[in-house]
């Protein structure tokens, strides 16, 4: 059997999934539907898959880059991450890797999967990647179809050549076809040759680059010409950033899978979702008796089919029916479920004006721990810090404000000017403007730091990095 190199997308942005979901803490790396991240779930059903050497290739956004690495160290999952250095959608996000996977084994085979996508049958997953195995070793670019359970408008759908009795094994793609109507979707349903596109493949390095070459040559010249300029950043895989942004912005299925005659396709049923919107999310989660589904802090009373998740407080829902309730820390969602598709337009209007609530949440995670944002008002800001054990933050300097420090628990380090000294619980210290300063904690318990901010400027680019455990020294993001 060939070698199977499991590639992961993890470079979307989920805004459907807004509050929760947000540009640079999106749904992939959010624990949705269980304990685990979507990531982590999408990495650990490869576990025992044959062909598979438990090594997985993540193609990621390049500010995620220290998420992703801490949560797959966290499953103890060994991850090559291949940094994106630009959004260009799924065809040069997928002919990054296999560029990188074709300088080391060409006929090695490529299982790309989304890492947002829920599967709750593992082993009928597993049994699917095999049976596509022979026609991706002949050259071929098998897709997933999903068994469609229901007549559904929000898909594409995969139109597959009849195969006799033999239905679960590799037939030929006769068509992709693009989101239908209610009326078409149920004639797809009743036919049987239609399932829905689940945006997973399967094929050969080779047999990819060479259709990406004669069916997108654009797209290959420039990924191509990324991918001779790869270099190591710590441990990262980072290709050349103007020549990837030279590229067009183009979907596998539009780039290559619509075009190519070498397409073919295994039905996969296997409990499969994308998650694409708060409706879709409650069709997977476990309900009561009433068809409610809740997370946090929640309590119901009189409601039906309601999804409510509450991050920081008590939320309490009374009455309602078909309705998504999400609280976070900074923002609540509240929309009726045949609306949650709407939640995307939203999110572009608070882009168009700017607010920042489309990018982070008012808890920002960093390789060094996270900061929370208690209080923002003109002239200051209050922050929480958690530094992790053993983690440091950057030698850095700040022109516009000014900060003071309250150890609230654990013990940190501190560095500022020539100076070096621990701060324990309940004693503080006061970094000027211009100061040289950096926060360590060399102790095996986060250190908690309450961080008052004086200044005309708060913006977190007012830093000067000097030095940097991660790779960010000259940065001011």
């Amino acid at each position: 059997m060939s070698k199977i190199i499991p590639v992961i997308l993890s470079g979307g942005s989920g805004t459907r999934l807004w509050p929760a979901s947000r540009s640079m803490y999106p749904k992939q790396l959010l624990p949705l539907v269980s304990d685990a991240t979507m990531l982590q779930e999408t990495a650990a059903r490869l576990r025992g898959m044959p062909g598979t050497s438990g090594e997985c290739l993540i193609v990621c956004n390049e500010a995620h880059r220290f998420l992703v690495a801490e949560q797959m160290a966290a499953i103890e999952m060994h991850a090559r991450i291949m940094l994106e250095p630009k959004g260009r959608n799924t065809a040069p996000a997928v002919a990054l890797a296999a560029f990188q996977i074709a300088s080391e084994d060409e006929d090695a085979l490529m299982l790309v999967m989304p890492a947002d996508h829920v599967i709750r049958d593992v082993s009928a997953f597993q049994a699917a990647v095999g049976k596509g195995v022979e026609a991706a070793e002949q050259g071929k670019l098998v897709t997933f179809g999903i068994v469609p359970s229901r007549p559904e408008t929000g898909y594409g759908y995969v139109k597959a050549v009849p195969n006799g009795d033999d239905g679960d094994a590799a037939v030929a793609v006769e068509a992709f076809v693009e989101k239908p109507d209610l009326g078409t979707a149920k004639q797809y349903v009743a036919g049987g040759e239609h399932f829905w596109n689940s945006g997973m493949f399967l094929f050969s390095a080779r047999a990819f680059l060479r259709e990406l070459a004669a069916l997108s040559p654009k797209i290959y010249e420039n990924v191509a010409k990324s991918a001779e300029g790869l270099e190591k950043d710590l441990n990262f895989i980072r290709p050349d950033a103007a020549h990837f942004a030279a590229s067009p912005s183009d979907s596998i299925d539009y780039a290559v899978m619509e075009k190519t005659d070498a397409a073919m396709m295994v039905p996969l049923d296997a409990g499969w979702s994308d998650v694409g919107s708060w409706a879709a999310l409650h069709e997977v989660c476990d309900s009561d008796s009433d068809g409610n589904a809740t997370a946090g802090d929640v309590i119901t009373h009189g409601c039906r089919d309601t999804l409510v998740q509450a991050e920081s407080r008590l939320v309490m829902a009374i009455g309602l029916e078909d309705i998504v309730v999400v609280e976070t820390k900074d923002s609540t969602l509240v929309a009726h479920k045949s609306r949650s598709q709407d939640v995307k337009d939203v999110v572009d209007q608070l882009k168009a004006e700017g607010r920042e609530e489309t990018a982070l949440h008012r808890e920002v995670f960093r390789p060094w721990g996270s900061y929370d944002s208690l209080e923002n008002a003109e002239g200051f800001q209050v922050k929480r810090l958690v530094v992790k054990p053993g983690a440091i933050l950057s030698l850095q300097k700040h022109a516009h404000r000014s900060e003071h420090w309250v150890c609230v628990r654990g013990t940190a380090r501190i560095t500022k000017n020539d100076e070096e000294f621990d701060l324990n619980v309940n004693e503080s210290t006061y970094v000027a403007i211009g100061d040289v300063h950096r926060i360590a904690n060399p102790y095996d318990e986060p250190a908690h730091i309450i961080e008052v901010q004086c200044g005309d400027y708060l913006g977190e680019d007012d830093i000067v990095r000097l030095e940097d455990d991660y790779g960010r020294e000259g940065t001011n993001t």
